[in-house]
């Protein structure tokens, strides 16, 4: 009887195999650590303030902090106030980049920060749930001497949460309150050279526009993009692993149709795997580079939900396909309860990201957390999506009950076979449980790397060596599941062997076969639930 590659490979070509994983996965580590720079850069500037004298606003006027056609600047606005110069005519102008400098197609996104400088006055204190109001305008050019083209003009709302940490009397006036850092813009596609902001906080008492905010002294803006350096890493990377899993995935599917039989769920669920995984890795960012396309990081959040949804759905069927006491096997619908709760919550996350980056590639600096309504309507999809997490991970459990329950009631057939066949299988056992090793080996370094990339600096020290832990993160991650897809599909591809039953002695052996084949398959379903409760963010 012909069984999958891991039950009829030999001992010495199996650890052969797992040898080259292992070094594909020790390489795509080093790749990150040793060759790719930091995955982002944050630059922080400080807005300069201009002075805007035109009195008729008839059409887009840019003010550029420094330069040639620079603006008239004021430093503080005490001097705005020695010269009557009214709130409404002061402009906060951000150049990025810093001067002597220029963006890249290779940074893939931008994302800007913004935070508020208020010093505390007795008189003119923050109210509670404030709202500050922002009149922006986004402008972009590819040289220096040509003139700013818009690019996005909004009026903006963001909730100001700041807190004063000493006493609010007289002898603390000019004090800073400390505020939160707000959500200002979203760009996913750095396709100019030059970007300019003008930023205006417009007045007006009686519409009770910017009142209540305290004195605002200075605007200070944190840019964060991604390295050209890893962007190039990156594209590597998925150029090299997206022949890979896709020679793999149809070498598989070709083991299948040379069967006799039609395939079963199982197969089908593990080519939807490699698919899924091969649309991830299609480097279609290579045309980001030559052509301004916003939508890419909305994009890859679908890839990776569709990957992530297929890889948890691919778990709960090779759960149930090797329950002895299911009756019904081989069709979808048995798996609706269990699959129901990964594809709606995968669909709630999908209109999150349609709600805040979807609508972010008309208006790059929308939020929906500046709004109460908004911050709502999130954390009510993330919740739904948070409770179908907890119900997939409890059908996941009840169905390794179930297995085991099984399994410790008829371990007792074990005994009753042949010596050989006895000796072959306990090496089928032995071969699971390696596996099962590796899944939670995997599922332990996704979890490591992410806690170590979230509390250290960015990047140690080994001799002369600068080892960047959030670029190994990344490459390290993004390689082992793509190993483990890779070994999902070979391991499991169709044997052409037969195991002979000329060792047998005639015995009927065919139910402690079956039984033995879904044992030890079991052994690797066990790791599979380990990891069914871990993820690995956007990468």
């Amino acid at each position: 009887m012909a069984g999958a590659i891991i039950e009829n490979m030999s001992t010495k070509k199996l650890v052969i195999v797992g040898v080259i994983l292992l070094l594909f996965q020790a390489f795509a580590f080093m790749v990150g650590g040793l060759i790719a720079p930091s995955p982002t850069t944050a630059v922080h500037y400080l807005a300069t303030k201009c002075v805007d004298t035109t009195k008729h606003r008839q059409e887009t006027k840019w003010f550029m902090p420094w330069g040639p056609n620079q603006c008239d600047k004021i430093r503080t606005f005490d001097d705005a106030m020695a010269k009557k110069i009214e709130a409404n005519n002061i402009v906060f102008a951000v150049h990025i980049p810093l001067p002597n400098k220029e963006m890249s197609p290779w940074f893939q996104f931008m994302v800007v920060i913004l935070q508020f400088d208020i010093a505390f006055k007795m008189y003119n204190q923050i109210e509670d749930g404030s709202m500050a109001t922002i009149d922006v305008g986004l402008a972009y050019r590819d040289d220096t001497v040509s003139e700013w083209t818009e690019m996005a003009h909004s009026f903006e709302h963001r909730k100001l949460t700041c807190n004063f940490t000493t006493s609010k009397t007289f002898e603390n006036e000019g004090r800073y309150y400390e505020c939160d850092l707000l959500p200002f813009m979203e760009v996913g596609s750095v396709a100019h050279k030059y970007y300019l902001l003008n930023i205006r906080l417009p007045v007006n008492e009686r519409k009770k526009v910017n009142v209540g905010i305290g004195e605002i002294k200075d605007i200070r803006l944190v840019s964060i993009h991604q390295n050209g350096g890893f962007t190039k890493v990156w594209f590597a990377m998925k150029t090299f692993l997206t022949p890979s899993i896709l020679i793999i995935m149809i070498w598989y599917w070709r083991r299948i149709t040379l069967m006799s039989r039609p395939p079963v769920l199982l197969e089908k669920v593990i080519l939807a795997l490699g698919i899924s995984m091969t649309f991830i890795n299609i480097p279609v960012e290579w045309f980001s580079v030559g052509f301004n396309w916003t939508w890419m990081l909305l994009f890859g959040d679908i890839r990776q939900g569709i990957f992530y949804s297929m890889l948890l759905s691919f778990w709960i069927i090779f759960c149930g396909e090797h329950l002895m006491d299911q009756m019904e096997r081989n069709r979808f619908s048995v798996y609706w309860k269990q699959v129901g709760p990964i594809v709606f919550g995968s669909f709630c996350l999908f209109i999150f990201d349609m709600c805040e980056r979807g609508v972010q590639l008309t208006n790059p600096f929308y939020s929906i957390w500046a709004s109460d309504v908004g911050t709502e309507l999130a954390m009510a999809f993330i919740i739904v999506a948070g409770i179908c997490a907890c119900l997939y991970f409890l059908f996941l459990c009840f169905m390794v009950f179930q297995v085991f329950r099984n399994i410790s009631g008829k371990r007792t057939s074990l005994p009753a076979m042949s010596k050989a066949r006895r000796l072959h299988y306990e090496g089928l056992i032995f071969r699971f449980k390696f596996l099962m090793l590796v899944t939670l080996t995997c599922a332990a370094m996704t979890v490591i790397f992410f806690i170590i990339s979230q509390v250290n600096e960015g990047h140690w020290h080994w001799g002369e060596h600068t080892v960047q832990v959030n670029s190994a993160f990344f490459t390290g991650i993004y390689g082992m599941w793509n190993l483990y897809v890779f070994a999902i599909m070979f391991l499991y591809a169709p044997s052409h062997k037969r195991y002979g039953d000329e060792q047998s002695s005639g015995q009927c052996i065919t139910g402690n076969y079956i039984f033995l084949q879904i044992y030890v398959r079991n052994m690797f379903l066990y790791s599979l639930c380990f990891t069914g409760s871990f993820g690995v963010d956007d990468v």
